[in-house]
């Protein structure tokens, strides 16, 4: 498989071969290139040049333009899959259901862009606004740069590119180095699209070009997903241009003596180990109630002892191995540390290359990198609690607060989590791993700032502005 970047309506090479590795096979899954300054300065100027033209499409052409892409993806749902397994090395079932959601999500974005945000505002309400009123609209605010990171090559860059679309917004998007190959794929439908030469760049780029998307103060706005430590950089060297971050975390759930608990069981089996963990809100740390933890610890390791572990292009395959090497490597280190400073292993942990076995621990605590920081693989901590405030406050006492899960049947309990737990999202009986493409996501501390989520998106990529009528 070979794939040119996408530079402003064009099919382009460089100088710079990228071959991106199947992390599974090791073998190489296709060939790209990397996009230089000259590539990026094309996409910005583009960008620019067409903005206004952009910014005054009526909503049926954005509405329209989204479906076309939509319909078309929906079509190659099966080849978009394939190379998503081929470069990411998640399984198959789970690649069938992020190319699913990627539909979903420019048919959300196809929706809302017939109804941006407009409103009628009453000026009277003190003698100096008699006899005027006011009309506020949200205006595209600029080009978007968007970076995009590989644990969900396609959903998570449409997540930058559909509502940039809807917003009226251009947008030069940077994929992951490790998983280029889905978004320039998809980039050969944004070219059939009816878009103007130059609203769309997708260029894989190294981290010193790809910043230039940070620094640029020709852009408006930054959408960035990705490690914590990376976005809260770019921040800071961001300049004056808005700022979204989608940092990941170390999510929590609660099991309350109230739940379900074979549905706790199965839910919390999928939350800490599809794809193997390598996800933002990857269900990492459970705690049970004492009541009923010795139970559920030993039959969630039974059940992670039976998922089935393979060929990710196989569609029977449950568990896989992780992006590569490295990454592999560093969860071995964090789990044997964790291992050093008291936790108890009721399941896995063992290396394989690529592969690292579905992970269970206990008796951990906030000291170790497992509890403290974001693991991005497939081990989950799992300690018991007395009291339901306990509990919210062991999922509260972390730097991070993305989303969290709470199975309970107790309605004060549902509401006690609602309004005590330091999350952007709380999800009752069910994991935090939970998404919906239209629901505002994100987190507050260090898990991000402002919200994904289609809608919320697109009011991110406006900004208001008021006229004022009468006298």
């Amino acid at each position: 498989m070979e794939l040119k970047i996408y530079v402003a309506g064009n099919f382009v090479d460089t100088d710079n071969l990228l071959d991106v590795i199947n992390p599974y096979t090791g073998s190489i899954a296709g060939t790209t290139w990397l996009a230089g300054k000259e590539e990026y300065e094309q996409a910005v100027s583009a960008a620019a040049a067409v903005r206004k033209q952009l910014a005054g499409w009526p909503s049926w052409k954005r509405y329209e333009s989204l479906m076309f892409i939509r319909n078309r993806l929906l079509g190659q749902r099966s080849e978009f899959a394939r190379i998503i397994t081929a470069e990411s090395g998640k399984p198959m079932r789970y690649a069938l259901g992020e190319v699913d959601r990627s539909v979903q999500t420019f048919t959300i974005a196809a929706e809302e862009s017939k109804r941006l945000p407009s409103e009628y505002m009453s000026l009277d309400w003190t003698s100096a606004g008699e006899g005027r009123e006011g009309i506020v609209r949200w205006f595209p605010a600029g080009i978007v740069g968007g970076i995009a990171p590989f644990n969900f090559p396609l959903n998570l860059a449409v997540h930058k590119l559909a509502p940039a679309i809807a917003a009226g917004c251009p947008i030069i998007l940077k994929p992951s180095s490790n998983t280029p190959l889905t978004a320039l794929k998809l980039a050969s439908i944004l070219a059939e699209s009816g878009l103007p030469t130059g609203a769309v760049s997708i260029l894989p780029m190294n981290r010193t070009t790809g910043n230039m998307l940070v620094t640029d103060p020709r852009l408006a706005l930054l959408s960035f997903t990705g490690s914590p430590d990376v976005g809260w950089k770019m921040k800071a060297e961001a300049g004056k241009k808005k700022v979204v971050l989608e940092l990941g975390g170390n999510a929590g759930v609660i099991v309350s003596r109230s739940a379900e608990t074979e549905t706790a069981l199965r839910r919390c089996l999928t939350g800490a180990f599809s794809y193997s963990g390598q996800v933002c809100i990857h269900t990492q740390r459970i705690f049970v109630h004492q009541s009923i933890f010795s139970e559920f610890s030993e039959r969630l390791a039974g059940m992670a002892s039976k998922l089935l572990t393979g060929d990710p292009a196989l569609p029977e395959t449950e568990f896989s191995s992780m992006i590569d090497e490295d990454n592999a490597k560093r969860v071995e280190q964090w789990v044997d540390e964790a291992l050093t400073m008291g936790a108890r292993l009721l399941y896995g942990g063992k290396r394989e290359g690529t592969f690292y076995s579905p992970t269970i621990l206990t008796s951990t605590g906030n000291s170790m990198r497992v509890c403290s920081d974001e693991v991005f693989g497939p081990v989950v901590t799992i300690d018991p609690f007395n009291d339901f405030e306990e509990a919210l406050d062991l999922i509260n006492s972390t730097r991070f607060g993305l989303q969290a899960g709470v199975f309970t049947n107790d309605i004060r309990e549902m509401d006690r989590a609602f309004a005590g737990l330091d999350v952007g999202g709380v999800v009752i009986n069910d994991v935090p791993t939970f998404r919906v493409d239209h629901m505002p996501y994100g987190g507050i501390k260090d898990s991000g700032l402002g919200r994904e989520g289609v809608k919320y998106a697109i009011l991110d990529m406006m900004e208001p502005k008021i006229l004022v009528k009468g006298k």
